[in-house]
């Protein structure tokens, strides 16, 4: 596919860099994996009346981390060495580590990415889940290494026996985003818990938490106290989604010091933040008031949605993020995105095993209804 062909595409989510090749099959669908294509608008909507399709967190940033990037918007000709590591120690509090464990960056898939270059750059072989968030993966076979996919459970979540058991001496890292994306699934805090602690010690493994603030009860705690127990695990991290920070890039990876060394011999994750969204980022982390409302509008946004298509007899996979999908039915995946698009109603449309889906980002109310709405118009 050409550069031209490229910057047509209203998102390039799964795809490593606009240098990696973009496989498109005879149907004009992105081949993300054998398992998991993605269709493309030829529509031009006349306007979007709802952004949908990029899983971000339509109340952010939080009125705090505006007031205090606004506030330093003037030191913008200095770096932000000084005020990074202000903000790496209250991570270190939340995480429970000390700072050799932790590494910046201009937000997680900047630092998946990273940590593939790092370790990929003399082949082997990466396992993940089939279909999943694939920035890792991408990069992973760009500069020469390799992908095993491994199918999600009937219940979507990770097979993780079948993990196991894919694992062999080509084998350099295990890749689990949890909850996974693009299904807003969980494996669930015990099973996950247990893989990582006896299976960290034959292969690093990388968990992709960016989505773990929106998940309630037990499954919402993270891997990151493996660390504590010397377990080869990476965790990431975002400010892109509860915090509402997508635009303004930050997140950081949790690991060994060995690892992260490893890593910083060859780049500088925390060279590419600026003094801004330093500063929104470290009083964002205060604001736990625009963090639990985040997470109480979206579930009450994600609960409305899931019923309303129910109702219009849609079976959508019961979500743990700021988005869900569902299959469609009697219409295709390019006719569907077309008609959607059109409406102003910008979503993301798969196919996942053979069959068609809609991935639709949790937004406003508001943004909700017109969805639907238009969804109905769609399908009616």
């Amino acid at each position: 596919m050409t550069i031209g062909g490229v910057s047509m595409l209203p998102h390039l989510s799964w795809a490593a860099n606009l240098n990696s090749p973009i496989n498109i099959d005879r149907e004009g669908r992105i081949i993300h994996t054998p398992l998991f294509k993605e269709y493309i608008s030829t529509v031009k909507a006349p306007e979007i009346v709802a952004k949908l399709n990029a899983n971000e967190n339509p109340y952010g940033p939080s009125p705090e981390g505006i007031k205090a990037l606004k506030s330093v918007a003037t030191e913008g000709n200095r770096y932000g060495w000084g005020t990074l590591t202000s903000l790496v120690d209250k991570i270190c509090v939340k995480e429970g580590v000390d700072k050799t464990h932790i590494m910046m960056g201009p937000g997680s898939s900047d630092l998946l990415e990273k940590t593939a270059m790092v370790m990929f750059m003399n082949g082997g072989t990466v396992l993940s889940a089939d279909p999943s968030y694939m920035s890792l993966m991408n990069v992973v076979q760009s500069v020469g290494g390799k992908w095993k996919g491994i199918p999600l459970k009937d219940d979507w979540s990770h097979d993780l026996k079948a993990m196991e058991a894919a694992i062999d001496s080509d084998t350099k890292l295990i890749y689990i985003c949890n909850p996974n994306n693009p299904t807003g699934t969980i494996t669930t805090y015990n099973e996950l818990y247990d893989f990582c602690s006896r299976v960290a010690d034959k292969v690093p493994i990388f968990i992709d938490e960016a989505y773990l603030d929106f998940v309630e009860g037990a499954d919402g705690q993270s891997m990151v106290k493996l660390l504590q127990q010397g377990k080869n695990v990476i965790i990431a991290r975002t400010y892109s989604k509860i915090h509402g920070m997508a635009g303004l890039r930050i997140g950081y990876i949790a690991a060994l010091p060995e690892t992260l060394k490893a890593i910083n011999s060859i780049t500088r994750g925390g060279m590419g933040i600026s003094n801004t969204t330093i500063a929104a980022a470290n009083a964002s982390m205060d604001d736990v008031a625009f963090q639990t409302k985040s997470k109480e509008l979206n579930k009450e946004a994600r609960t409305y949605t899931f019923e309303k298509l129910k109702a219009m007899g849609f079976e959508p996979v019961p979500s743990h993020t700021s988005f869900m999908i569902f299959p469609l039915k009697e219409i295709s995946g390019k006719p569907f995105l077309d008609k959607m698009t059109a409406q102003g109603i910008a979503v993301r449309s798969f196919d996942i095993y053979d069959r068609p889906w809609c991935r639709v980002s949790m937004g406003t109310m508001k943004e909700m209804k017109l969805f639907l709405d238009a969804l109905g118009k769609v399908v009616g």
